[in-house]
């Protein structure tokens, strides 16, 4: 089955009960079992929910993956994986990365005796230099958040190879549309799905997708145990967005592109970050193991302060100043005073995160209206 059937019927099949076409809503949390221990698969919500699994079956197969799990935000989801290592326990995670995942790593899980190691992962030598035999973690964002830096998977995965390492892969600013991480040697993939999978920026839910079932027995005994699951609701809206989703992604991709290229002869701006651009530093990855290169464009200005980037933000009309991303909308934002500012600031001008880098989510609109909005606002 090709990917953009997949978004449509993958995993699903019509209500048994109705025939119902749309996956119901099981708003339940409990189910009726007929004697004791014998059910219809389903006996607590927290547990199994049929609405929530037939989206994990969905986002499985989506990444060409076996088994998924789906949560209550993509930190949960990140949660989850972590909880897979003890005390002693190392991670090797890139330097660039969202905020959210900084500061769950330093302030919840190096409290617990995991420690953690942050390096530039453009060259697989860097990730190669840290593993160790306490290493049970590789943590990868690619395109990074939010310098869209991209890393070799295919090479990170062959470096890992042979050690006690998991390798996971933030796959949420690309989606299965444009890359699937497993199949490059990842071991898990993770998604914020209330990012571009939903597409509607009306949910909050992450996922993980492996194919390895060792890695799945933990995941859903962690996900039954911690409970930070996602309800029916959020599963059955995210179930509704997957099915545009590959008309979505095309869409995100073309304007992204063509803002990026824009952007590049504005005479405010100073640098554009976008993984499509032929001068990006790892173009070349980025043709190799993606299909095409996301919405998502970062750029400094020449006036390189956190009032010259409010100013911009200030000015846009269309462009929404808003946290998040991958919505149908474009938004706009600061990454140092919004998403990352929980990193501390030396490491964050460190990374690429200046005082007046620029984040867009580019939607789907009219690319002519976007265009026109940020001109006004670069003015």
């Amino acid at each position: 089955m090709k990917f953009n059937t997949k978004t449509i019927h993958a995993g699903l099949e019509p209500d048994s009960a109705t025939g119902a076409i749309m996956t119901p809503i099981y708003q339940t949390s409990t189910f009726v079992q007929e004697s004791v221990g014998v059910n219809k698969g389903f006996e607590y919500a927290r547990s199994h929910n049929p609405t929530r699994s037939a989206l994990e079956a969905n986002l499985a197969q989506l990444e060409n993956g076996k088994f998924g799990a789906c949560f209550g935000s993509g930190l949960a989801a990140i949660d989850c994986v972590l909880k897979m290592l003890s005390p002693g326990d190392e991670v090797i995670s890139t330097s660039d990365l969202y905020g959210g995942s900084y500061r769950l790593f330093n302030t919840i899980f190096a409290k617990y005796g995991i420690k953690f190691h942050y390096t530039a992962m453009d060259d697989a030598s860097k990730v190669k230099a840290l593993i160790n035999e306490n290493t049970k973690l590789v943590w990868v964002e690619t395109p990074t958040n939010p310098m869209l830096n991209i890393i070799d998977i295919e090479a990170i995965a062959n470096v890992v190879k042979g050690s006690k390492a998991m390798l996971a892969v933030d796959n949420t600013f690309s989606t299965p549309y444009i890359q699937r991480p497993l199949e490059l040697g990842a071991d898990i993939v993770m998604h914020s799905v209330t990012k571009y999978l939903g597409g509607h920026s009306d949910v909050v839910m992450g996922a993980l997708v492996t194919s390895d079932e060792k890695i799945a027995k933990e995941m859903y005994r962690i996900q039954n145990s911690s409970g930070a699951v996602c309800g029916p609701q959020d599963a059955f809206l995210v179930l509704r967005g997957v099915k545009t989703l590959h008309l979505r992604m095309q869409r995100h991709s073309e304007n992204g592109e063509k803002v990026a290229n824009w952007l590049t002869k504005n005479p405010a701006v100073d640098k554009v970050y976008y993984p499509g651009l032929p001068n990006h530093k790892n173009h070349a990855v980025a043709k190799k193991q993606m299909s095409a290169f996301s919405g998502m464009v970062s750029f400094t200005l020449k006036t390189d302060t956190t009032q010259a980037a409010h100013a911009v933000l200030s000015k846009c009309k269309l462009f929404a100043l808003a946290e998040s991303l991958g919505g149908v909308e474009s938004l706009i934002g600061h990454p140092a005073t919004m998403t990352h500012a929980s990193i501390p600031a030396d490491a964050r001008r460190e990374s690429g995160v200046v005082d007046s880098l620029i984040r867009l989510s580019v939607g789907v609109e009219d690319i002519e209206d976007l265009i026109a909005d940020l001109d006004a606002a670069l003015k």
